[in-house]
Order: C-alpha cells, then sequence, then structure tokens
C-alpha cells in the first residue's frame, strides 16, 4: 500500500465553485504530507460540441483549472502543483491517474443531502475503483478535531490505520480508533485487539496520540455519529474481501453520510478495475 515518494495528491475539479473546498482540502493535505499536487479536469467534447461556441467551452476549462491552482496556492503557497485538462470522462481520468497517484481527492457531489444516491457517482465509482486511496470532500469545512479510524479487524482496516496514523502525525496528533461491536457483545478482547494493533503500529509514529475505544451499536451509524467532531475519517472499503462489488456497508454509509470527509483504503487487490 506504499506509494512511491514522487506520487502526488490528484484531485478533479469541474470547474464550479463546488470544486473550491474540494481543491482547499487536496491542497491542505498535499502539503502536510510532503506531496506535490496535480489537479485535472476533463474535458467533455460531447458537451462541448454542442455548446454555443467549442472556442468558449475549452475557455471554461482553461479557467477552471487556472482558478484551482490559484486556490490551492492560497492554501498553500509553496505547494508544488500542476493542472491538466484530459478529453474523456472524468471517472475515467481520475482512475487512469490514480495508479501512479498517493492519493485521489474528489468532491461528494452533494451527496450527504441525498435520501438516494447512485453507484454510478463520480465518489462512489471512484472510492470503489481507485488504484490509491480516496479522500472524498464535502462542501463544508472539516472540523478541527482529530482524525477518527474504524477498525474491524481485517487487513484493510491496519492499512487503514497506517494511513490514520501518518495524516495525525502530519497534523496535531490526535488520533481516535474506534472498534464498533454489538450491543451485547464483550467488549474485552476487541478492545485488546485494538489496543495491540495501535501498539504494534504506532511505533512508527511517536508523536500521535491514540487511544483505542470500543463503542457499541450499528457499525456505519456510530462511525457517522463519531465522525460530526472529527476532521477526517478514514476506514476500509470493504473488510477481508475488498475485491467483491464496490463498497461495504460500513464504508458506504460513511461516504454517503458522514459530514466530515472520508479517505477510503481499498486494501489489497489484484488490480483496480479498468476504466468503462
Amino acid at each position: 500500500m506504499s506509494a512511491a515518494a514522487d506520487a502526488p495528491v490528484v484531485v478533479g475539479v469541474s470547474g464550479t465553485e463546488q470544486s473550491l473546498p474540494v481543491v482547499r482540502l487536496a491542497a491542505r493535505e498535499a502539503a502536510e504530507h510532503g506531496r506535490r499536487l496535480h489537479v485535472l479536469h476533463a474535458f467533455n467534447w460531447e458537451a462541448a460540441l454542442a455548446a454555443p461556441s467549442l472556442a468558449g467551452a475549452r475557455s471554461e476549462a482553461d479557467r477552471a483549472i487556472d482558478r484551482a491552482v490559484e486556490v490551492a496556492g492560497e492554501v498553500a503557497p509553496d505547494l508544488p502543483v500542476e493542472a491538466q485538462v484530459v478529453e474523456g470522462a472524468a471517472v475515467a481520468a481520475l482512475l487512469r491517474h490514480s495508479a501512479s497517484a498517493f492519493l485521489v481527492v474528489v468532491g461528494d457531489g452533494g451527496m450527504t443531502a441525498r435520501d438516494c444516491v447512485s453507484t454510478e457517482a463520480a465518489a462512489v465509482q471512484v472510492a470503489a475503483r481507485a488504484g490509491c486511496p480516496t479522500l472524498v470532500a464535502r462542501l463544508d469545512p472539516p472540523s478541527d478535531g482529530p482524525v477518527l479510524v474504524g477498525l474491524d479487524g481485517s487487513a484493510t482496516s491496519r492499512f487503514a490505520l497506517d494511513f490514520a496514523l501518518d495524516c495525525a502525525g502530519r497534523h496535531d496528533g490526535r488520533l481516535r480508533a474506534v472498534r464498533v461491536i454489538e450491543p451485547d457483545d464483550d467488549a474485552t478482547r476487541p478492545g485488546q485487539d485494538v489496543a495491540d494493533l495501535l501498539a504494534e503500529r504506532g511505533r512508527a509514529h511517536p508523536t500521535v496520540s491514540a487511544e483505542p475505544e470500543v463503542l457499541r451499536g450499528d457499525p456505519g451509524q456510530v462511525l457517522i455519529d463519531q465522525s460530526r467532531t472529527a476532521r477526517l475519517v478514514v476506514v476500509g472499503t470493504r473488510g477481508d474481501q475488498p475485491w467483491r462489488g464496490l463498497l461495504g456497508a460500513v464504508s458506504q454509509s460513511l461516504l454517503y453520510h458522514a459530514p466530515a470527509p472520508v479517505v477510503l483504503i481499498r486494501g489489497v487487490t489484484d488490480a483496480p478495475l479498468e476504466a468503462p
């Protein structure tokens, strides 16, 4: 799950004002992780040909990129930023670039305000199929609380913990490591498992202050509730079977409903799915 030292943070922008909070979050994460930022805008020829002016449509794409670069510079003036207009569908472009990225950042498309979200939504498709972790940004600025990571004992959740420890260590060192169990389950063993995992993985992050937490209830709803005071939520996409389906129930619930930005870790698979 380690990325190349020069792997960038990739962010997709649409050219609307709703893209700007996404760029700000991407720039912040790139700066904190010591990564360059790669801004992508997908230019849709079919839509452009239907527009009153093809040249005007292309100019709008260039303006979208220029504005994104400007906003990134406001967040992190010394951040290396490169920008690119690519032809074709946005999801396909992001999936291609995810193969060599440290992190892909996308907006949620306003899904937290909807009762029903299509599995074809860009954020869902990228999170389920990207070749690197995916950060789904919200329109509202995140809380200044700790990083929250959800654990379930799977290999993927251990990768999620590693990513969360790194994020916390590069910010203010605060991390909540949460395991959710059924209301009637004994918390002794899960609590010890989380404590042991933190002790093992945390050695590489001595500046991070993390305590194991065991909470009871529905995992998705509990983590959504806890995310209200988190600056970032990190979870695996599908436990021990990341290759099955799209997203697991917990990661899907957080993607759709958590108010905080969510990082989804796909875990170990043979290869990311090909873009359509």
